[in-house]
């Protein structure tokens, strides 16, 4: 009866030992999914400065273009109005634009939020499971001292019969 006793532990012992391995496992993946998080945001950051790039040319060539527009006055008016409208277009675009990219920035940080939240979970998650697997090494010992132990009783015993 001790016997099936003892064999019922290391079978949980097993079964919690596998346990252990896909936490591990799972630990892996999170840190995959991590740094393709830190990937995405590294590439997130490059088109921001791509943005930032291509709307100082905007507001350089907006520049340019009044320029063009206040030399050339004497031309039309009709023609400088026209310009004009095309700028303003642009610039409701560009206002558009920035509007969504605002947008899109505000989930993104909400989203590394949840994830930097998910993480410190799972950090706990690791300190539980090291604590558990060093609580079954130590049962695990003191089984096997018993079993042992048992051995040589039962080994003494037949021994003085």
């Amino acid at each position: 009866m001790f016997v099936n006793f003892l064999y019922h532990i290391i079978e949980q012992l097993f079964e919690i030992d596998f346990a252990i391995s896909l936490l591990r496992k799972n630990y892996l993946l999170l840190k995959m999914l991590s740094s393709m998080v830190k990937e995405h945001q590294s590439k997130q950051i490059k088109r921001k400065q791509e943005q930032e790039i291509k709307r100082k040319e905007a507001i350089e060539a907006s520049n340019e273009l009044t320029k063009a527009l206040v030399e050339h006055l004497n031309v039309g008016v009709a023609q400088a109005y026209l310009n004009q409208k095309r700028l303003d277009s642009e610039a409701k675009q560009l206002h558009a634009g920035a509007t969504n990219f605002a947008k899109q920035t505000q989930q993104w940080l909400q989203l590394i939020d949840n994830f930097s939240s998910a993480l410190k979970e799972l950090g706990d998650v690791e300190n539980w499971a090291r604590s558990i697997e060093s609580d079954m090494l130590v049962i695990q010992q003191t089984l096997e001292i018993a079993y042992k132990t048992s051995r040589q009783i039962q080994s003494t015993q037949q021994d003085s019969n």
